[in-house]
């Protein structure tokens, strides 16, 4: 198991929250998603075949894209 948590720019209120907290864990092998409108980040534990780049896609594709 991985947790990994992103700094996502785009997080502004609870809608933001769940919308990413319901399409992260979907995510075949992502175990917990924690998102936070406070911190503007969200922090992931995952397995495979779930993977950093899948996670980061995923959020850029639901346009809340991870600052580098």
């Amino acid at each position: 198991m991985t947790t990994v948590t992103f700094n996502v720019p785009g997080i502004n209120c609870g809608h933001c929250v769940h919308t990413i907290q319901s399409e992260l864990s979907e995510l075949l092998g992502v175990e917990s998603v924690v998102a936070s409108a406070e911190t503007k980040q969200t922090t992931v534990t995952f397995d495979a075949p779930a993977n950093i780049e899948s996670i980061k896609s995923l959020l850029a594709e639901i346009n809340y894209p991870v600052a580098e």
